[in-house]
């Protein structure tokens, strides 16, 4: 236990003296969740406070185009800015000079269309009233097609928000398209315009839609931004010892120390052990500063606060497995390193893919195929799983076991493979 404690208080004292190696692990680990959490943040803001600029050229001189420009501005997700129409051709230089990120052109004949259509679906209600129906000219006009929107986008915007934003403007031409389908039904029963509280009724009686997170503790508090990022960047830091740990196992072989420690009345397995157990402390010492600014600091820097999990022993006992996996990992590396360069290009590049196909980086749920299989190989993805069910799910102990014994497994690969490494180059 004495060799155990001088070897660990050599290893903290080296530790100590290399400024460069804390400030990675500590500073810019610190920097990297602040600069994604506010990034991320400002894209929730952008998804549900702020509006997407849209410039709209209007081609055509009937209701239904200002119906439709109008229904636009209601959806709440735009902010719209008409432009002449004899500015259809230059749209794209339109969109640059007023920054947005959308452009649509409605067709000259859009209004007459959307009317043809509206007294195409009456003259079928109306027939099929009573019973007295000229079928193939009905069929004939139904199958008449409106011409469609142009609708010009940014190529920034990703997929899955140009697909939100596609269901948006469809359900504004179909709000279009059913009034007037309304009016002209209600004209040709009636004989008389459609009251407008009527219209409003018929159109605005949608059911309304509770949407409710799900947890297993039974709250219902909504995730924020810092509940996503802070937990996944803390595994990223964690991992990212690799640089100092990885580093320092290579110079000890290059520089001999490995054979003078073979000299001394010990194992130079207990040197290996002292040096999981500082850097051990180190990724502790990470989660706690990490933790601790998202919990007081970021409220001071206009960001959500993060909000800890109920079981603080789950994510204690998660929190020292994932550094432990990442100590094993930084000196499985160092092992079969040749020099520093080799540990810290092959430590770096290996942490952000560990990191992509660990769902650090594109949602494991996001996953097919291939890259969903190989995500169960990374410690970060089970790393991640087990913060996320605390944090964002709610979950107890009995939640994260799974995750925690695939990691504990990996981790025994992990230090099996160091074992072997050791002695192929005969250093234990």
């Amino acid at each position: 236990m004495f060799k155990l404690w001088i070897s660990i208080k050599k290893d903290i004292r080296i530790l100590s003296r290399d400024k460069v190696d804390i400030s990675l692990m500590l500073v810019m680990p610190i920097i990297l969740v602040v600069v994604v959490t506010s990034i991320q943040n400002s894209t929730f803001q952008l998804v549900n406070k702020n509006k997407l600029p849209i410039v709209i050229c209007n081609t055509d001189t009937g209701k239904a185009s200002k119906q439709f420009i109008e229904s636009v501005g209601k959806i709440g997700m735009f902010s719209v800015t008409e432009i002449g129409k004899e500015k259809a051709q230059a749209i794209s230089d339109e969109m640059q000079g007023k920054d947005a990120m959308l452009g649509i052109v409605i067709p000259p004949n859009f209004s007459s269309e959307v009317n043809s259509k509206a007294q195409t679906a009456s003259d079928k209600a109306m027939a099929a009233f009573s019973g007295e129906a000229d079928t193939m000219k009905i069929a004939a006009k139904s199958s008449e097609q409106i011409d469609p929107l142009t609708l010009y986008y940014n190529p920034v915007l990703q997929e899955s928000l140009r697909f939100s934003i596609q269901g948006a403007i469809r359900s504004a031409i179909q709000l279009v398209q059913t009034r007037e389908t309304l009016r002209t039904l209600y004209f040709a029963s009636n004989e008389k315009e459609l009251p407008k509280s009527l219209e409003n009724e018929m159109l605005n009686s949608n059911t309304p839609i509770n949407m409710l997170p799900v947890s297993k503790d039974g709250t219902r508090n909504t995730p924020n931004a810092s509940q996503h990022n802070v937990p996944a960047w803390t595994i990223f830091a964690m991992f990212f010892v690799i640089m100092s740990l990885g580093g320092s196992v290579v110079r000890e072989k290059v520089s001999g120390s490995f054979i003078r420690l073979k000299t001394l009345p010990t194992n130079y397995l207990v040197g290996l052990l002292s040096k999981q157990l500082t850097y051990l402390g180190v990724t502790l010492l990470q989660a706690v500063v990490i933790f601790s600014m998202g919990i007081w600091l970021f409220s001071y820097l206009g960001l959500p606060a993060l909000n800890l999990p109920s079981d603080l022993f789950a994510l204690f006992l998660v929190t020292l497995i994932c550094g432990w996996c990442a100590v094993s990992y930084s000196i499985c590396v160092g092992v079969f390193a040749e020099t520093q360069e080799q540990a810290n290009g092959f430590g770096a590049v290996s942490i952000v893919i560990l990191a992509c196909i660990g769902g650090l980086m594109v949602p494991s749920f996001a996953m097919q195929g291939l890259a969903k299989t190989m995500a169960s190989f990374s410690p970060m993805h089970w790393c991640l799983q087990a913060y996320y069910s605390l944090f964002l799910e709610g979950g107890q102990l009995k939640d994260v076991l799974n995750n925690i014994g695939s990691l504990f497994i990996i981790t025994l690969v992990i230090q099996f493979v160091t074992y072997l490494g050791l002695k192929r180059k005969n250093l234990i």
